[in-house]
């Protein structure tokens, strides 16, 4: 699609590839969003999208994608890529952006569905954005939060060479709870090695550079 290069945009590592999804790869991920994203009892988002029934988590994981795409524009843009391993699409990972052209700062997100946690995914996705980030598009700092009982999350972003940048307090299902914030700047990321960033050049005008 000549108006629209995301589409070619993706990014491959040793073993996953993460591409702009496509209506197909939506349909996937929706899949992955109704089978199940974290252990009963848990809630790692601010808006507990997951306490949805099946097929309203489904429906809601493409309208999602579809809003982000309208919304996308230099001053404010939001990539959410689908996670790819194995040939399946199993979760998805955002880098975010607001008067990037400016501050050179990205923000990331993402969730992948709960039969594949625990194969080091996480990082691996992680670690790709954060090359798209820093050796595409030029960031100085990559920025990150979890709320602290989420384990998982904080530990990918540790090993990622992230440090802690303070908290925010938040009011997640009636109750108070604390984010702990991270901070990664350029002079500290270790790239991964085997990642390779594939057809940005196009996409550039449309994130204001």
């Amino acid at each position: 699609m000549r108006n629209w290069p995301f589409f070619r945009l993706s990014i491959t590592t040793p073993r996953l590839i993460l591409r702009y999804p496509s209506l197909e790869d939506l349909d996937e991920l929706a899949e992955r969003a109704a089978e199940g994203v974290h252990d009963n009892g848990a809630m790692p988002f601010l808006f507990p999208w997951t306490e949805k029934p099946p097929a309203e988590r489904a429906r809601s994981t493409v309208q999602y994608h579809f809003t982000q795409w309208g919304a996308l524009g230099p001053g404010k843009w939001s990539l959410d890529f689908v996670v790819v391993f194995d040939g399946q699409v199993v979760g998805t990972q955002a880098l975010l952006a607001e008067d990037f052209a400016v501050l050179r700062e990205v923000s990331t997100g993402s969730w992948l569905g709960q039969r594949f946690h625990g194969k080091g995914i996480g990082t691996e996705m992680r670690a790709a954005v954060l090359h798209l980030a820093f050796a595409g598009l030029g960031a100085e700092y990559a920025t990150t939060g979890a709320f602290e009982d989420n384990h998982a999350s904080i530990a990918v972003t540790r090993k990622l060479g992230y440090h802690e940048d303070g908290i925010t307090r938040h009011r997640r299902q009636g109750r108070p709870v604390v984010t702990r914030n991270f901070r990664l700047p350029r002079a500290e990321w270790t790239p991964m090695e085997g990642i390779e960033i594939h057809h940005l050049g196009p996409c550039l005008p449309l994130l204001g550079l």
